[in-house]
């Protein structure tokens, strides 16, 4: 295993800017959380509710934010974002895997293939005719890709990731083990009592800095192609069906499910185990709760949650309502009862 390699503040603040106070000459070969950190790492206080674990973390540097620059005597870098900024710094020392290149003696690869010298392939894995790799892709073991698949470069395919022909991935995608790209979407209709499928002609196509989560099923279009587009991130366990359009630097946490023929906007959120029914449009820089079911098109920004869906202000006040529904139910009791006895009274 490589040494890690160590850099001092003063060179991290050179290329990722920041204020340093304390040792600018302090040097750090790794990220960790304040209760787990050593000497050699780096912390990073991201929220105020953190602050108490400053005290007792034995890491050799922070990253805070302007506003808790004097709370601790460890050296430290000020900066706008201490989240963002960890990510950066994380991503400086745990750079991705650079491809050794070469195809494993195991793997089977057909003919008109095209493979870059700087390409890897790994064991096991299976390539179809006319598939074309760009430079420092990385396919892991037992992948499958089918004919006329086209890999950007500098993308990574972990073990076991299922690309169907014809779907198309851009540059530096990013796929994790089990997801399976551009099966069959759910078409189907009935014949006499009985389901007739639909033959899926349509794609899909991905665009450049995509990451797709373990176990993630992106289905190809009945006619035309699903697409997913560029810095689109998405977590495990999700189900895009066919036609689904999703825009570009949306993040979807796990265990969503978008039916087919759905447009989602540019910059959207969508929490964990939401539900987006078919043939719905979502605006741009719409923030969905997790657990939320979208029946019908959201057509401005904003948050929303619940079920069905509902902008986010109106979804609280009305989970507030509820949570006191029995409290309201006896009261209105109590008050039929006073009315009854007054009634018998009169």
């Amino acid at each position: 295993m490589a040494k890690a390699k160590k850099y001092r503040l003063a060179q991290i603040v050179e290329r990722f800017g920041g204020e340093i106070i304390g040792n600018p000459l302090t040097a750090v070969s790794q990220v960790a959380t304040l209760e787990n950190a050593l000497p050699q790492h780096v912390g990073f206080l991201s929220h105020a509710k953190f602050r108490k674990l400053l005290a007792a973390t034995r890491a050799g540097a922070v990253i805070v934010g302007k506003a808790d620059s004097d709370v601790t005597d460890l050296p430290r870098i000020v900066c706008d974002n201490p989240y963002l900024y960890f990510a950066k710094v994380s991503s400086l020392f745990n750079p991705p895997a650079v491809a050794s290149g070469g195809v494993h003696p195991t793997a089977v690869v057909e003919r008109g293939t095209s493979i870059p010298a700087s390409a890897s392939v790994g064991a096991g894995a299976c390539i179809g005719r006319g598939v074309k790799l760009g430079e420092g892709v990385i396919i892991g073991p037992g992948c499958h890709l089918g004919d006329a698949v086209e890999i950007g470069a500098a993308s990574r395919l972990h073990a076991r990731v299922t690309v169907y022909a014809g779907c198309r991935l851009g540059e530096r995608a990013l796929v994790h083990s089990g997801a399976v790209i551009g099966a069959d979407g759910f078409g189907i209709v009935l014949d006499g009592g009985r389901w007739r499928k639909i033959p899926q002609i349509g794609g899909v196509l991905i665009g450049d800095d995509v990451e797709i989560g373990a176990n993630t099923c992106i289905d190809r279009g009945a006619l035309d192609d699903t697409v997913i587009e560029d810095g689109v991130k998405m977590d495990n366990l999700i189900q895009i069906a066919h036609n689904v359009r999703v825009g570009a630097h949306t993040a979807i946490a796990g265990c969503v499910g978008i039916a087919g023929s759905t447009r989602i906007g540019k910059h959207c959120m969508i929490g964990g185990g939401a539900n987006i029914m078919g043939h719905v449009e979502i605006a741009d820089r719409v923030v969905i709760h997790g657990a939320t079911v979208v029946t019908k098109s959201i057509r401005e920004a904003g948050t929303y949650g619940g079920n069905p869906a509902e902008d986010s202000r109106s979804w609280a006040k009305h989970m507030a309502l509820l949570r006191h529904l029995d409290s309201l139910l006896a009261r209105l009791r109590n008050i039929e009862q006073r009315l009854s006895t007054l009634e018998k009274q009169t």
